[in-house]
């Protein structure tokens, strides 16, 4: 299962992340965490709320990186003005 989650970040992905890439990622760890591939009925409610979570600490994370000697930095770099870098 945990094979299809992949690096999202520059520059082993060429493109910054989509939703689609995160959303994807937090299912395939939730899936391999919870040893579900779809949950039942009485647990979908946990099950997505759990995915949402982690999408969202995977975009924090992917906002938040500084990757050094890429020549292309996270985010919180790339909008800082030219002077403060």
């Amino acid at each position: 299962m945990c094979r299809s989650i992949k690096t999202l970040r520059p520059p082993v992905l060429p493109t910054e992340a989509t939703e689609e890439d995160i959303h994807a990622a937090a299912l395939q760890y939730v899936r391999k965490v919870s040893g579900f591939r779809a949950p039942a009925a009485h647990n979908r409610e946990v099950f997505d709320r759990a995915v949402e979570e982690i999408a969202e600490a995977t975009r924090r994370l992917l906002d938040e990186l500084e990757v050094r000697g890429s020549g292309r930095a996270g985010q919180r770099q790339e909008a800082a003005p030219a002077g403060q870098r």
